[in-house]
């Protein structure tokens, strides 16, 4: 056959053939594409937006330039490090700020937002929203000694120092709060001991949540290898008492803890009653650190014991008999021989048991108290309670690059490819 018949061959309706596959191909694609389009949207909408959300959150700080663009600009030639007030010029332009915020409803968002920085701000700009509309920008001044008459803290160092060091379009003011530092004077520094609460509960979380971890492993492992190594009927039957927590609301089993480990509750009634406790001096259980380990050990355990299950269920028992008929004791045959072939599963348990514990919230709310609360907790309560989104994306963005330096780390020493759920 000539190259001609070839060329001929490959024509298909006045179409080369390679022109048609490479059509098809792109169909193919397209259809698998749209295939995977809803899960691709979702993980965009439900995953990457809000952690975009969050980290835009954490550094933007236009509220103040915005509502005030005249003071922001007049601070400019103001050395923040000065032992006088700002000049006459300063004050005259806040007053012109606030007459056009004031009728904008955008002052008193200000003074919420340097309320996160220092106390008094609220107080400060309501009386000055009061007083300001009437004055006259040409004939009422000087403007400091009208300010220093609607509230003392108009004539602190602090104030215009604090307002100075905020007033930027972007801020790292929220990160800096968020390891319990402030610039408030200008400079860095941490905040007072009264005032330090976030690195405090960053190490406990992460402390608790290895301990957690670590009781997981301790309790897990041993009925992880008993689901493995028993007759399969009876193995069916302990897996679905593994399985029993997950179809009980989370809320409800932590709930049940209180009532477990509560002053009157079953575990000190039943102290009393054997009389290993005097009843005047029960055992407290609840609201404290000891009641979130117990009670998220045992929500968390199921998280260990399934990848545990997983990888040792395909770990062949031939293994271990060979071990033994070469002279190993159990012990022997278990450490050498069937413990290494089980570690995929521990770092598949640990990684997720761990990063589960230290986001979570509700049992610490419900059981833990002020000794037992989370960062976790910490955030939840800045956004709903004080409203400061900011310091919330800046705590979150910590803990999620928290996570993935861990996972980075375990990636180094262990290897993440050795970490198998099945």
């Amino acid at each position: 056959m000539t190259t001609t018949d070839l060329e001929a061959d490959a024509v298909r309706g006045g179409e080369p053939l390679k022109r048609s596959l490479a059509r098809a191909l792109r169909r193919q694609k397209m259809r698998a594409l749209l295939l995977i389009a809803p899960l691709l949207i979702f993980i965009f909408v439900g995953f990457l937006m809000p952690i975009v959300s969050m980290l835009t959150r954490s550094v933007e700080n236009n509220i103040v330039q915005d509502t005030l663009p005249q003071t922001v600009a007049a601070l400019q030639d103001w050395d923040i490090d000065s032992e006088d007030l700002p000049p006459e010029a300063v004050f005259r332009a806040m007053a012109a700020d606030l007459q056009i915020a004031i009728p904008d409803r955008t002052a008193l968002q200000v003074a919420r937002r340097m309320n996160f920085e220092a106390a008094g701000w609220t107080t400060m700009m309501r009386r000055a929203l009061r007083a300001v509309p009437d004055w006259d920008l040409e004939t009422d001044g000087p403007f400091r000694e009208r300010f220093l008459d609607l509230h003392r803290d108009w004539g602190s160092l602090e104030t215009w120092r604090a307002l100075k060091a905020y007033s930027s379009e972007y801020t790292t003011g929220y990160y800096l709060a968020a390891v319990d530092r402030t610039m408030v004077s200008g400079h860095v520094e941490p905040l007072p001991d009264n005032q330090s609460l976030h690195l405090m509960l960053f190490w406990r979380t992460a402390w608790m949540s290895g301990l957690i971890c670590f009781l997981a492993l301790l309790l897990g492992y041993p009925v992880a290898f008993l689901l493995a190594n028993i007759k399969e009927r009876h193995a069916n039957l302990l897996l679905i008492l593994v399985l029993l927590p997950f179809w009980t609301s989370l809320l409800v089993r932590t709930s049940s803890w209180k009532v477990l480990l509560q002053d009157q509750g079953v575990v000190n009634q039943f102290l009393v009653w054997i009389g290993l406790v005097a009843d005047d001096n029960r055992l407290t259980m609840i609201n404290n650190k000891f009641g979130v380990i117990v009670a998220m050990t045992q929500i968390l355990l199921p998280f260990m014991i399934l990848p545990l299950y997983s990888v040792m269920k395909t770990i062949p028992p031939s293994y271990v008999r060979a071990a033994k008929s070469l002279g190993a004791t159990d012990w022997t045959a278990f450490w050498r021989v069937y413990f290494p072939q089980s570690v995929p599963g521990i770092g598949a348990g640990a990684i997720l048991v761990f990063i589960m514990a230290v986001g979570y919230y509700i049992t610490p709310e419900l059981v833990g108290g002020p000794s037992g609360m989370f960062i976790s907790n910490r955030i939840a309560h800045q956004w709903y309670v004080s409203g400061n989104w900011g310091l919330v994306g800046a705590l979150g963005t910590i803990l999620l690059l928290a996570v993935l330096v861990l996972y980075w780390v375990y990636d180094k020493v262990v290897g993440i490819d050795n970490v198998k759920l099945g």
